[in-house]
């Protein structure tokens, strides 16, 4: 059984000033023997920050010449790892500002080593006073975002410290994006591969109100819910088609149940088409997929044209009906959207 000191801290860093060195000295002090760190293209002022390798012998400097982004620092950093340390035990990812302190990346690293399947999420408690209000806003929404639209619960989705093991760079490697939004498309891929993970509580250290963090609520938060987004632009798209070719029918079929049943075809068709090609291209075959799709596709048509039928008893006007339609289809659309992401392409995923 591996300990913690043989992880290997990855460690990308952007214009550090002396809390770099400061956190280098204290993860040694912890035991860490190996830290990774990624020089992401620090200008001259700020190269000096940068420890000393023969002072440090602990330490590896990796150089990007230009600024390439955390992800892009994160990926040099894995694809190193896998290339000259295979027989490691995986990584812990840490912030150099001094916000992750040594122990608790010393409990993150314990833990994965005593779970050598499952990455772990050193999770900060936003609750407390003294958070800045940008950092609670932006892990609430986005915390609320994992939860609704792809079933994971993340009290902490702004973490940059993850002991994840080796077995899983490969995969990581492949995730999009080279920002921030790289370390949430991160999480999401934990989900889509099955990947366990778990949560360890840290302190939450915040210094000088975060102002080191190059975090960029609304530019990085746009990158970060471009992902989430398609998923659900997929099936709201197919919403919209559904009622739109329902309000052409209905005009010439008086009939809510045919209507239905003929608009849910041509949405379904779209629906799936769309998640299978784009939102979930690599992740399973049509066979796998498009029985359980239907299956579902035909419950929820079952039941919304039920309803439609019974409401079309008391109401003639097309216009009115729509409406209703739509409110019972919103019902079902989210009810559909939840078993669509468990079921019909949730699972077990890694090739």
């Amino acid at each position: 059984m591996y300990e913690y000191s043989d992880v290997t801290v990855v460690l990308p860093s952007l214009n550090p000033d002396g809390k770099l060195i400061k956190t280098v000295e204290s993860l040694i002090s912890a035991g860490f023997r190996d830290i990774v760190i990624v020089n992401d293209g620090s200008d001259a002022e700020h190269t000096a920050n940068f420890p000393d390798t023969e002072r440090y012998p602990q330490c590896t400097v990796l150089n990007h010449w230009i600024n390439r982004g955390k992800g892009a620092a994160l990926k040099t950093a894995f694809g190193y790892v896998l290339a000259t340390r295979r027989q490691l035990p995986g990584v812990v990812t840490v912030d150099g500002d001094g916000q992750h302190l040594a122990e608790d990346v010393r409990a993150c690293a314990e833990e994965m080593c005593r779970r050598p399947d499952t990455v772990i999420l050193g999770v900060r408690d936003f609750s407390l006073p003294g958070v800045p209000r940008r950092s609670v806003a932006g892990n609430r929404i986005t915390s609320a975002v994992f939860r609704l639209g792809c079933g994971m619960k993340i009290s902490d989705t702004q973490t940059g410290l993850r002991a994840i093991p080796s077995q899983y760079l490969p995969d990581l490697l492949k995730v999009k994006g080279d920002r921030f939004e790289y370390e949430t498309n991160m999480l999401l891929e934990l989900k889509t591969l099955d990947i366990p993970y778990a949560e360890k509580k840290i302190e939450t250290v915040y210094i000088e109100d975060n102002k080191t963090s190059h975090f960029h609520p609304v530019r990085d938060s746009l990158r970060i819910y471009r992902l989430i987004f398609k998923y659900l632009l997929s099936s709201f798209s197919a919403s919209l088609l559904d009622l739109a070719v329902f309000r052409l029918l209905i005009g010439f079929i008086a009939n809510g149940l045919v209507c239905t049943v003929l608009a849910r075809v041509v949405s379904s068709l779209f629906n799936y088409f769309v998640n299978f090609r784009l939102v979930f291209a690599r992740k399973k075959t049509a066979g796998q997929t498009v029985i359980r799709y239907y299956v579902l596709a035909a419950a929820v048509m079952l039941v919304s044209g039920v309803s439609v039928r019974l409401i079309s008893t008391h109401i003639s006007d097309g216009w009115l009906l729509t409406l209703a339609k739509a409110g019972i289809d919103t019902i079902l659309f989210l009810a559909s959207f939840t078993v669509q992401r468990e079921w019909v392409f949730g699972g077990k995923n890694k090739k």
